[in-house]
Formats: C-alpha cells, sequence, structure tokens
C-alpha cells in the first residue's frame, strides 16, 4: 500500500526523527544549517543499517549460502528503489560508486580513454565544484583537449547565451551542475541537454545538491549522466549513484578492474561483465545500498513537492533576515535557486563568521567550498553558507541571525 503524504504542518515534527539534531551544542539547541555538506540521517535509516548488520551482513554474488543470496536480494533492490527514485529507464542504468565525486571520475576517466582526442573541447560552467573540474582536467590532460568555461553573470545565473556560442564542432561533452553548491543556482538543465544534444553532444550533470529537494526525473530531462551523492540526501557516506544512459555505459571501457566486473580472465585476455556490475569492480557498499533505500523511503513518503516548498519558504525567510545585518552580502541571486544562502560580512573572514556561529549552537560551513573559480568571479576567498533541509524551521533561522548580530559587538 502507499504510505500517507505528510502535510506541511508535520514539518514542525520531522526535526525529532533526526536523533542527533538532539544533541546540544555549547550549551545551546543544535541550529543544523550544513545540510549541502552532509544531512543528518533520520532513525529510521539508522535502524535500516542495523538489522543489516544484525541478521543479513555477508558478502554479495559470490556465494550460494541464505545470507549471501540475502545480501545480493537487499543490494539489488536498492537498485530498483533508486531507478524508480529517478525514473531511471532500466535498473542497469544505476551504478553504485562512493558518492558524486567517484561517478564524475568514472565518466571523465572512461569517456576520456574512449571518445577525448587532441584538439577536443569539455563544456563546463564557471560555478563548477572542484569535483566537476578537476577530472575534466585531468582527463583533458591526458588528451590534449582543454576546458571551456560558460561564465555566470552578477547574480550567479549560468549565461546560456554564452553557453551557444561557446558549443561548437569540438565539443565532445557538457558537464554541469543541477544545483550550485556555492551560490544555489538551480540550473536550466533540461534547456542545456536539448541545445547540447541538438550539436550531438552528451551531457553530464551533477546532482549532489538537487537530489534531496526536488523530484528528479533523468528520462524528462534528457542528461546522459546524472551524478548524486547518499549523504546529501540523508543515507549513509560512501554510497552515492551515476545513472547512464544504457547506450552510453554499454560502449565506455571499464573504471577499475576486479573482481565481480568480469565474466572471464586468463592470463592473455578478460572479458567483462554488462553495466552496471562492469563498474563496480571488488566487495560493494552493500549497507550504504540498504541506507540508501531507506532513505529514499523516507523521503518519497513526505514526497519531495513538500520538501521542496518548505525549503524555499525558510530560504526566502532567511535571506529577508540576514539583509537585516549590516555589511552584509548575499553572494548568489539567480531568480531560482537552491535551499543554499551563501554570504559575506564586512570585516570579517568567512572563516571568522563561522566561528562565531559555532559559538552560539548554528552549524553552518564557512570558506570556498570546493568551487574556487566561483568565488573569485565575485572577487572573495570564501564564504559563510547556511544550507537548509527538510527538518529546519524559522527558530534555526532566527538563532542564526541572533547569532549574527554578535559580530557587531
Amino acid at each position: 500500500s502507499c504510505p500517507r503524504r505528510m502535510m506541511g504542518a508535520d514539518f514542525q515534527r520531522l526535526r525529532n526523527d533526526f536523533p542527533l539534531l538532539a544533541r546540544p551544542v555549547r550549551g545551546q539547541r543544535l541550529a543544523y544549517l550544513d545540510s549541502a555538506a552532509t544531512t543528518q540521517k533520520p532513525l529510521e535509516v539508522i535502524e535500516a543499517l542495523r538489522r543489516y548488520y544484525l541478521e543479513d551482513n555477508a558478502n554479495t554474488h559470490r556465494g550460494v549460502h541464505f545470507l549471501s543470496d540475502r545480501a545480493t536480494e537487499l543490494y539489488e533492490a536498492a537498485r530498483e528503489r533508486v531507478r524508480r527514485f529517478v525514473n531511471a529507464a532500466r535498473a542497469d542504468e544505476i551504478v553504485f560508486v562512493r558518492g558524486t565525486t567517484e561517478a564524475i571520475n568514472l565518466v571523465a576517466a572512461t569517456f576520456g580513454r574512449a571518445f577525448l582526442r587532441a584538439g577536443d573541447e569539455i563544456l563546463l560552467s564557471a560555478m563548477e565544484h572542484h569535483s566537476n573540474i578537476v577530472p575534466w582536467q585531468i582527463a583533458c590532460e591526458q588528451a590534449g583537449a582543454q576546458l571551456r568555461v560558460v561564465p555566470i553573470d552578477d547574480d550567479g545565473e549560468f549565461r546560456f547565451d554564452e553557453f551557444e556560442r561557446l558549443i561548437g564542432p569540438r565539443t565532445r561533452l557538457v558537464a554541469v551542475t543541477h544545483v550550485s553548491n556555492a551560490l544555489g543556482t538551480v540550473t536550466p538543465l533540461r534547456r542545456i541537454v536539448e541545445r547540447a544534444h541538438a550539436a550531438g553532444v552528451p551531457v553530464l550533470a551533477d546532482g549532489a545538491q538537487a537530489i534531496a529537494h526536488a523530484a528528479v526525473d533523468v528520462q524528462a530531462l534528457g542528461c546522459d549522466f546524472y551524478a548524486f551523492s547518499g549523504h546529501k540526501l540523508y543515507a549513509p557516506m560512501g554510497i552515492g549513484v551515476l545513472y547512464g544512459k544504457s547506450e552510453w555505459l554499454a560502449k565506455l571501457p571499464p573504471y577499475q578492474g576486479g573482481g565481480h566486473m568480469i565474466r572471464d580472465v586468463t592470463f592473455a585476455r578478460t572479458e567483462y561483465d554488462l553495466p552496471p556490475r562492469k563498474y563496480e569492480a571488488g566487495t560493494p557498499n552493500v549497507e550504504g545500498a540498504v541506507g540508501l533505500a531507506a532513505a529514499l523511503d523516507y523521503l518519497e513518503r513526505i514526497g519531495l513537492a513538500a520538501i521542496g516548498a518548505h525549503e524555499r519558504a525558510l530560504l526566502d525567510y532567511a535571506t529577508a533576515r540576514v539583509a537585516e545585518i549590516g555589511g552584509l552580502r548575499v553572494i548568489g541571486t539567480a531568480r531560482e535557486k537552491g535551499a543554499i544562502l551563501s554570504f559575506v560580512v564586512d570585516g570579517f573572514t568567512a572563516g571568522e563568521v563561522g566561528s562565531a556561529l559555532d559559538r552560539h549552537g548554528v552549524a553552518a560551513r564557512s570558506g570556498h567550498h570546493c568551487a574556487l573559480p566561483a568565488m573569485r568571479r565575485f572577487g572573495i576567498e570564501g564564504t559563510a553558507r547556511a544550507s537548509f533541509a527538510l527538518y529546519n524551521d524559522r527558530e534555526d533561522v532566527d538563532q542564526l541571525v541572533a547569532a549574527l548580530r554578535t559580530l557587531r559587538r
């Protein structure tokens, strides 16, 4: 039976689902505003991991005994759960990896070996996370190709006019964030994909900051690859997903060699298995997949639309409240934003702002957020960043603002 969807008022009680949020910090209520770095975990995800270790722990795909069969069943059920969550056409389009970083590295390394040649171009945006810059730099260095960068405007908006100018006959792939981790900007991903495909160019999307905040339909978006991390959507660390269209996964070479990804091995040659196993060498993170499946169940019971509306309302409230702070400037003012509020305060470094917030029980991120090119576009080296999740409320925002006011004292 379908679980009951929660109503908006229930968000006031969802904090109770997250045991760690009951922990006081420096003698004060914890206002956890660092979910863009990692989310806290609901009790049912924690319990799913506990049950797995108490009842089902074994290695997968390699045994015929009961526990091995059970672990394999749970692992593959998690793959199917992810397929439904992102509306992939087939379960074999879901590759389990350690996180977004490994997913992008997998594509950069394999695509680079197979398809990138001297003089080719990879097209990125100026607001990418380092994980969607450095792997492409490595691939380009190895092939003699080069990066081209789509600029952003003063609000942090993706310059689609410049994108159209830059994409050309040498473009081999577009790699772009879905939501910027540093600015909160939501890129026009579907439009980007349509334009790229019109030029015969595949698209990889970094979905790390989008996946927990709105429904993602990879078939509707049309992207060729979509990468995300479990730990940013209430699942454990060390598990992530690369969605790849089946036609691409079939023609890319293996990423790593080892057990489980082969059909036959001799000292003369190796015959590789079909995707996704071709890309999942070694012992898999079964408990991570189990936790990810539990997290997706939890999110869909609440409803992604309801979560998105709740977070947008919080972002609007927070944006208005921080405007009361003298000398504070928001970095990233795109019309469509994810649940991220980055800012600088005159006279204080990002680290000093973060330390002041911490003294008042507010957990926020400070620094360059692994997006140095985006920071330097605005003439800064870093920001303080408050990021919101389904368990946050106005009290968290008020605590943030009260802590910021102490800076002037």
